[in-house]
């Protein structure tokens, strides 16, 4: 009976540290990314998000509700949702590097 419990208390413990050391990989890779970002923006090479969210404003005025920056087939894109003035959330994708619209789409 001990033996079981024991078993049963290793394994929980081992699938605990798994999640846990998962986790903090996962924290370190978003750090890494951050990081990558940050240094691609002082570079020149990505528009800051200031100047993305004029161009987004442009396309589909609103309030912006969410932004996020996504990497994607190796390029970067802002996804940036957008609340407009007949209540209709629409997501405006656009390219960190260039500023073009990719894409406008209703949410």
């Amino acid at each position: 009976m001990k033996s079981r419990l024991f078993v049963t208390l290793a394994l929980l413990l081992g699938t605990l540290s798994l999640g846990m050391s998962t986790g903090m990989a996962e924290k370190k890779a978003k750090k890494n990314e951050h990081t990558l970002v940050r240094e691609a923006l002082q570079r020149g090479e990505v528009l800051p998000l200031v100047k993305i969210l004029e161009i987004a404003n442009q396309q589909v005025p609103g309030d912006v509700i969410e932004v996020e920056l996504e990497n994607k087939k190796d390029a970067l894109i802002y996804e940036i949702k957008i609340l407009t003035g007949t209540g209709r959330v629409r997501e405006v994708k656009i390219d960190a590097r260039s500023g073009a619209v990719v894409k406008i789409e209703d949410d």
